[in-house]
């Protein structure tokens, strides 16, 4: 399992190195293109891609640091510091949600229409929308398997969208004249990064809170756990995550009188790990074995 992990940190660093190395190609050119065309969708989109930039330095330092080994003091390692990382990429695209909406509402409310360059702003869009999605393919995979390469994923996919909608900004200004699409398409972009922002940071919570992962279900992990031979009952059953993947377990289980009086106390917790593992994919669990009754004669809740 840790083989696999440190597999899978690899293969995310390379993911993330070559799509940051896209992302500041495209960044340079929409500059460039916002300062020729004074198109504010181009400047937010570039705007969003250094963020992007930035949330992607962020996760690729975060990958280094978590391959990082357990020491006395850190007894789980640095896994956490890529859940950190997504902590860092939600808030800046809030922020850059923020401030691209702000700029967008005050460009719509000025009695001066804009003025606005249509094709330098399509063709800049163009070929940002094209290393968007490359960029996206390169990603494509690591946002399901850890929450600092959803994080990534998110922010260029963001910068994907931004593209089409500056794009679409363009057009409309190119057939129809229609100057203030720019300060439209800008808004849209900024509608499309706060919903992508809040829930990856409501990910991120459930996993600082130590709340039980999403897809965990504790009621079907005790109802496996007291199926196996020689369990009476489990209780204090707590499952949280370090990042994600990488679910642990703790449980105080009750036992038959015979588990201990033959000495089948090493048996079972072999047959617990492995349910969990193979059933659960906990790779780390720890369990207290007691015998039956015992959780009445303890003064703190069980669950």
């Amino acid at each position: 399992m840790a083989h696999d992990h440190a597999r899978t940190a690899g293969s995310n660093r390379a993911r993330i190195a070559v799509a940051l190395a896209i992302v500041v190609v495209v960044l340079a050119a929409e500059v460039v293109g916002a300062l020729l065309s004074g198109s504010l969708a181009l400047l937010a989109d570039a705007g969003h891609m250094s963020s992007d930039a930035i949330g992607l330095v962020v996760a690729l330092i975060a990958t280094l640091i978590a391959a990082r080994p357990a020491t006395d003091r850190h007894t789980f390692g640095f896994q956490r510091v890529e859940v950190l990382a997504a902590l860092v990429n939600g808030v800046l695209l809030t922020v850059i949600a923020v401030t691209v909406a702000v700029e967008g509402v005050r460009r719509l409310l000025q009695q001066e229409e804009p003025e606005v360059q249509a094709l330098p702003m399509l063709v800049i869009a163009a070929v940002g929308l094209v290393a968007n999605v490359i960029a996206l393919l390169v990603l494509r995979g690591g946002d399901r398997r850890s929450l600092n390469m959803r994080g990534a994923y998110l922010e260029v996919l963001g910068d994907t969208l931004g593209s089409i909608a500056a794009l679409a900004g363009g057009l409309v200004i190119l057939l129809t004249g229609f100057a203030r699409a720019d300060a439209v398409a800008s808004l849209v972009i900024a509608a499309l990064i706060v919903p992508r922002a809040f829930l990856l940071l409501r990910d991120v919570l459930r996993v600082l809170t130590e709340s039980v992962p999403r897809e965990t279900d504790i009621a079907e992990i005790r109802q496996h756990l007291t199926e196996t031979p020689g369990v009476v009952a489990v209780h204090d059953v707590h499952v949280w995550a370090i990042t994600s993947g990488q679910r642990v377990f703790s449980a105080h289980v009750e036992c038959e009188a015979t588990v201990f009086s033959e000495g089948g106390t090493g048996d079972l917790l072999d047959r617990l790990g492995a349910c969990l593992q193979g059933h659960f994919d906990v790779a780390h669990s720890t369990f207290q074995l007691e015998p039956a009754g015992r959780a009445g004669t303890e003064e703190h809740a069980h669950r």
